[in-house]
Formats: structure tokens, sequence, C-alpha cells
């Protein structure tokens, strides 16, 4: 719980990464401050009454919705998960059982949470193994206090990476062999097994490894010592339940359509599947039950064919929030080429720096990168913000090509650099290349 992480800030940070959509930022702002503020209310009946206030966002492709959902759980360091509600099939049919969005999120932050503990758990035993690396090169108790630190800092630094040491070889399941004995009543099996062990090939508890290696392994052996997984299941459990969020994409693809066929069952049945799991339910997975009553729920589509009022009533019900995202247009684009934290010209320049080119763009020829994505979002469908790799790929391919360079080459983009790789396609009107 972060109770520095107020709207106004959640906002700060999603502006550095997502142009406009003012609205839908300050909503989903909103809704992850609610959480904070329900968990910090002291009466526990009351708390647990408090649900989340789910979000649909409304909008074309490549307007930030996705965008929003990743930044938010990213910003509040949340269990996160997004899934495509088409990729999903009521019970009983062939496809995904929608219980598995619940199962997938709780094994992702499983994994993370498993990652992150042994990291925090090697930075704290890192100094326990170093010593007894040290006193594997040397006699280490023998030397003086000036003596032992030199060593400890010397392996610090990487000075004895590649020196060969021996250590204990790691235990694993498999060294221990398993033997089949089969003997009649009249034998001697204790001489029998004696005999089957010494036959077998003669395994050293030691062995020659770099030191550098050597410390990997002995962080691992001690990490394991620590480490303890059923509390970390318990934690896990309880992050994705009181933090969770799940972005459902494409909900306007199970909406029941007027004049529709078969296939409108399948898309209720979906709905109606999904709909518990929005409303508060408890899912069994190999982690342990999860309680879903507190994972915020922000789902999205285009609704180009239909309308949140196309989904079940019930369903609607638990997606109180609803936000239309505006389209995006050139001046938006020249703010996600110039304003957003490492933006797409920022990367290209960065990738093509380690060829040795240096990298720039006028201000004139932003401007037409821009008004040439506006453009063919007219001309042929309107994917958003997505155009502009498309766009970038097509300026900067023979550059790529040819980099690397011996020495660095200074390479300036400016509108005549664009006019000429675009010629051919604004007299021809040849558009093809720009549909993803």
């Amino acid at each position: 719980m972060n109770k520095k992480l107020t709207p106004k800030k959640i906002l700060e940070e999603l502006d550095k990464y997502i142009i406009s959509q003012d609205e839908a930022k300050k909503n989903v702002a909103i809704s992850l401050r609610n959480r904070d503020r329900r968990k910090m209310i002291e009466d526990e009946n009351l708390r647990k009454e408090i649900t989340p206030k789910n979000i649909i966002l409304i909008g074309s492709t490549g307007v930030g919705k996705t965008e929003i959902a990743r930044r938010i759980a990213k910003i509040a360091n949340a269990p996160f998960l997004k899934v495509e509600a088409t990729k999903y099939t009521e019970v009983g049919y062939v496809g995904k059982d929608v219980e598995s969005i619940i199962k997938d999120l709780v094994a992702l932050t499983y994994k993370k949470m498993k990652e992150d503990k042994f990291n925090f758990l090697r930075k704290q035993t890192f100094d326990i193994v170093v010593e007894k690396i040290a006193k594997l090169l040397k006699p280490y108790d023998s030397l003086n206090d000036l003596e032992k630190e030199k060593i400890v800092k010397d392996i610090n630094e990487g000075k004895y990476d590649e020196t060969e040491i021996e250590i204990d070889r790691p235990k694993k399941d498999n060294d221990i062999p398993i033997i089949e004995v089969v003997a009649s009543g009249g034998e001697d099996i204790g001489g029998f097994l004696d005999q089957m062990m010494s036959s077998l090939p003669n395994k050293s508890k030691k062995f020659t490894t770099t030191v550098k290696n050597a410390i990997s392994i002995l962080l691992d052996e001690e990490v394991e010592k620590k480490i303890d997984l059923e509390s970390l299941n318990n934690e896990v459990i309880e992050n994705v339940e009181n933090n969770g969020i799940i972005f459902i994409d494409e909900i306007d693809k199970i909406t029941e359509r007027e004049g529709g066929g078969k296939g409108d069952v399948s898309r209720q049945g979906v709905q109606r599947d999904i709909l518990p799991i929005v409303e508060g339910s408890t899912i069994m997975t190999k982690f342990g039950p999860v309680k879903t009553d507190h994972i915020l729920f922000i789902a999205a589509g285009a609704f180009s064919q239909s309308s949140p009022s196309d989904l079940m009533p019930e369903l609607q019900g638990r997606f109180p929030i609803k936000i239309k995202l505006k389209t995006l247009e050139k001046e938006d684009f020249i703010k996600i080429l110039t304003e957003v934290k490492y933006n797409l010209l920022d990367q290209y320049t960065a990738m093509l720096a380690i060829d040795n080119v240096e990298l720039k763009f006028t201000k004139g020829a932003i401007e037409k990168i821009a008004e040439i994505t506006a453009t063919q979002n007219e001309k042929i469908e309107n994917i958003g913000a997505r155009r502009l790799s498309a766009v970038i790929e097509e300026i900067l391919r023979e550059i790529m090509f040819e980099a690397p360079y011996e020495e660095t080459k200074k390479i300036n983009i400016d509108v005549n650099f664009i006019k000429k790789i675009f010629k051919k396609e604004e007299n021809e009107e040849n558009l093809d290349r720009f549909i993803l």
C-alpha cells in the first residue's frame, strides 16, 4: 500500500507514457487509489463490502487502451494479466475455460514473486557466499583483517572469476541410484547389496569449477535453505486478491448482435461465465483458492458494430464506469514522438547508435511523420499510434540495412529526406505496405 500514490501522482506517471485520453487516465487513477483507500479502512466488515468500480474503455485500436491498463499495473506494482475475450468459450465447448483467467494471473504472479524473493535472498546471502569462497581460495582464518578485506574486495570485483576451486557437488534428487534387487530366499542380501554398490561408478562429492560459477551455485543453495514456499503461496494469493488487475480486451466481440445466429449463443455463454468472476467468486488454483471480489477488471473494445448496452445487463452493471477514448490526430502523434518517455524516435536513435549511426530528426521531419501517419490511418484503416512504427520503419529501412559503420556516421532526417522516401507511394497511392 502506497499512501503517496494519489490520483494526481498516478496521472503524472501516466502522462509520461500516454498522450491525450485524460478522462480515461483520471478514471483509472481514481479506481487505483480507491483500492488503497479501501485497504486503509479499519472496519473489516465495511472493508469487505467495498468492491472495485470496474471500467470499460471504448475506442479503436492504437488509442492507448491496453497501455493505460498496463501502465497503472506497473505504477502500482500489481499483478496484471491481459486476456482477449474471444479466446474463451463457455463451459462444455472446446476452448479456454474462463476460470483459467484467474489461474493464469496467479501463476504469473507466483513466478514474479518467487523471482523477486530469490533475488532478495541472493543479495542477503551474497556476503556469506563470498566469505565461503575466500576460505577456499586462501587460508582465510590465518589472514589479518586487512588481508581478509582485500580478498573479499577482489572476489567482488571479479578478479578471481576464472580461478578454479573445488566445492561440494550440488545435491540433486537424481543423484541417488535406483536399484532393483531380485534374489531368492537363501541368498545373503546384505552381501549382494555391498557388491552392487561397490560396482557403481564412484561419484566424487566434490568437483572443480570457476569462482564465478561457484558463487552462483552456492547462492542458489543458500537461498533454497531460506525460502519458505508455503508462505510464498499465501503471499501470492493475498497479492492477487487485493491488488490484481485483469484487462479483458475485445469484450465487444462477445456482445449479442441483432439478427445474430448460433454464434450469439456462444458469446452469451462466455458473458455468463465471466459474470461470476467479475461479481466475486472463489476459483480453485494449484496455489490455493482465490477470491475475485476485489480484483480490478478493465474491459476494452472498439464497439464499432455494437455498444456496451449489448452486453448482458448483469455484466454491464459490473462495469459502472464507461469511457470513450478520442481518436488520435496529427498533433497527438507529434506529442507521442516528442513528449512520451522512451518514445519511438529515442528507441531507434539508441539502437542505431550501437552501429555508429548518429541519428537526428528535425522538427519538420517529426511533423511530417505525424502527418503521414494520420493520412494513412484515414485512407486505409485507423490503427492509431501503431501506424507510427510502420512509417518510421519505412523511413529508416535503408539506414538500418547499411549499418554498422567503422566510424560515426551522422544522418539528418529532415522533411526532404522523408518526401523522397514517400514520393512513389504518394504518386501511386500504393499503401499496401502499411496494412498491418
